[in-house]
């Protein structure tokens, strides 16, 4: 086994940092540690908002982060496509025998996750939909248009929306629709936010091809690193519509619980910040990617933080 294909297995059975052997399957206590392991080695919106959920909801959304990560480092940090697109078949190989045949499972994520599974009603489909994100990801890097982009966030993005809300028991379509919009537009301002790294790192181009056309770019002017009047009407364009998105997927904060509803507010206040940095860079994410700084991480979490304590969150505060 060459020493590449051996660190792919290693971030399918052991990241970060302990390797499992397969046939070894930990206790339920031991699969739980791992995954709050990995959520606290992050610091992501999605575990950091978690934490103002009540604890007894904390373990399951461990578990369903540690799922999320590892699918993510599968699709994102191995190198190959094809070592990649074999992981991911093996990882939804073991969702489906995680669901199909309870107690068989060996990986810690899947050991988490299915009592999970069983005390919240998880449905199969959102953990499937995101290994089909990253399974596309190995072979789809361009994009038609923003209808485009917004379906590919559809298995990408809105499955963990769809997974808080269920985990917090709210299966009414009307606030999964809701949340739609946020995870979609979520998943949008990060692709405005990495468009250097993506081209550079990982040969993706997230910007819609009919938008570049429309503005006069070409990919050779992106690769070029070409960030002229063009390039930032065509960003502050996708800024603004992606705002209006994400604005119109607020009204769920407050259709739900208060600590629901601080977590949600931390999200769609986490997005706004982002379209914000964009802006203060005047555009130009082909150079540099824009950050959201500590003292506004800061103080979008002491916010949130209030809505736990009793300071009701809602969309008017946004």
């Amino acid at each position: 086994m060459s020493a590449a294909t051996q660190l792919s297995e290693q971030r399918l059975w052991g990241a970060p940092g302990i390797y499992l052997e397969p046939e070894a399957r930990p206790s339920l206590q031991q699969a739980q540690a791992w995954c709050r392991r990995l959520a606290g080695s992050h610091y992501e919106n999605f575990h950091v908002a978690t934490q103002l959920l009540p604890r007894a909801l904390r373990p399951h959304f461990h578990a369903i982060y540690a799922y999320c990560r590892v699918s993510d480092d599968l699709g994102d940090e191995v190198a190959d496509p094809q070592t990649a697109t074999r992981l991911l078949s093996t990882w939804s190989d073991m969702l489906n025998e995680c669901y199909d045949a309870p107690g068989r499972s060996r990986h810690p994520v899947f050991v988490a996750l299915q009592p999970s599974i069983v005390a919240c009603g998880l449905p199969r489909e959102p953990f499937a939909d995101l290994v089909r994100a990253f399974q596309d990801d190995q072979v789809k890097t361009r994009f038609a248009g923003l209808a485009e982009l917004e379906e590919y966030s559809c298995y990408s993005a809105n499955p963990v929306g769809s997974l808080v809300l269920y985990t917090c028991g709210y299966r009414q379509p009307e606030l999964h629709a809701l949340a739609n919009h946020t995870c979609t537009a979520l998943q949008l301002a990060n692709f405005w936010q990495d468009v250097g790294e993506d081209l550079r790192d990982r040969d993706r181009i997230y910007l819609p091809q009919d938008r570049l056309a429309q503005h006069g770019l070409s990919e050779q002017d992106l690769r070029s690193g070409k960030e002229d009047e063009r390039y930032r009407a065509l960003l502050r364009e996708l800024v603004d519509e992606t705002r209006t998105m994400l604005l119109r997927g607020a009204p769920l904060i407050d259709r739900v619980d208060r600590e629901l509803a601080a977590t949600l507010y931390l999200f769609t206040a986490g997005g706004l910040a982002i379209l914000r940095a964009i802006e203060r860079v005047d555009y130009n994410t082909l150079s540099r990617r824009p950050e959201v700084s500590k003292s506004a991480k800061a103080t979008l979490l002491m916010s949130a933080a209030l809505g736990k304590l009793g300071v009701r969150r809602t969309s008017r505060g946004l």
